[in-house]
């Protein structure tokens, strides 16, 4: 028989897969346009951080038996490095800086931690509680840095630069990892994932309330409209 929490984290995979191949339209739109508009590069420098961590909390050596978690943070960290990489090429020289400075950040915070965590902690207990609290720590960031776009949102009354597919991934993805979580008690995942959710389902929520009044492709912005009348 088929492990239950096994299937769950098959799932999980795929939609976490979807979460991280989300942003793929918006880097498309990106190549099109050869300039990166008004995105920012927030939600993908702080997925970089929490996709290392995930894989470094999946580890035998940290937390046995976690070969999903790595699998799939691995593939997440591929592609928000991919991401980055257009972000740079066609961002300025303030996204240049920024990205590059915070890539150094987060390699010089991990060795330090990994560093500080197979030093001095000897169990794999010991080791999850520590690296699992950084895990929970960064995937609110990853969470939290939509909050400039949901700002955006709600001053622009408009949800052109919040990928709707991106929010439906983010909320599935985290209903799903939660699932994963409580059919074997992790509360290191089901804590990280729980915000997702919530986070996932308020930008939902944003889209609902303002779609109406965000204007199509091709459409004159109504002062532009009024000037010409």
């Amino acid at each position: 028989m088929v492990d239950a929490r096994f299937l769950v984290g098959l799932l999980g995979n795929a939609s976490a897969f979807f979460l991280f191949a989300a942003p793929m339209a918006t880097f498309w739109r990106i190549l099109k346009n050869k300039s990166v508009e008004e995105f920012k590069p927030d939600p993908y420098i702080a997925g970089v951080m929490n996709c290392i961590f995930w894989v470094f909390y999946g580890l035998p050596l940290i937390h046995p038996h976690s070969t999903l978690v790595i699998t799939i943070n691995s593939i997440g960290l591929f592609l928000q490095l991919c991401y980055l990489a257009i972000f740079m090429y066609y961002g300025n020289k303030t996204h240049r800086i920024k990205i590059v400075a915070f890539l150094i950040l987060e390699v010089v915070v991990t060795t330090i931690v990994a560093g500080l965590v197979l030093h001095f902690f000897h169990t794999h207990n010991k080791r999850s509680v520590v690296v699992g609290i950084f895990c929970i720590c960064f995937v609110a960031i990853l969470y939290f840095s939509p909050l400039t776009v949901m700002k955006k949102v709600v001053q622009t009354k408009s949800v052109e630069f919040m990928p709707f597919w991106l929010s439906v991934a983010a909320f599935s993805n985290g209903v799903v990892w939660s699932v994963y979580a409580l059919l074997q008690f992790d509360p290191y995942i089901l804590i990280g994932n729980s915000i997702g959710a919530l986070f996932g389902a308020s930008q939902l929520i944003l889209y609902a309330i303002y779609y109406k009044s965000t204007r199509k492709k091709g459409e004159k912005n109504p002062e532009v409209q009024l000037q010409q009348a």
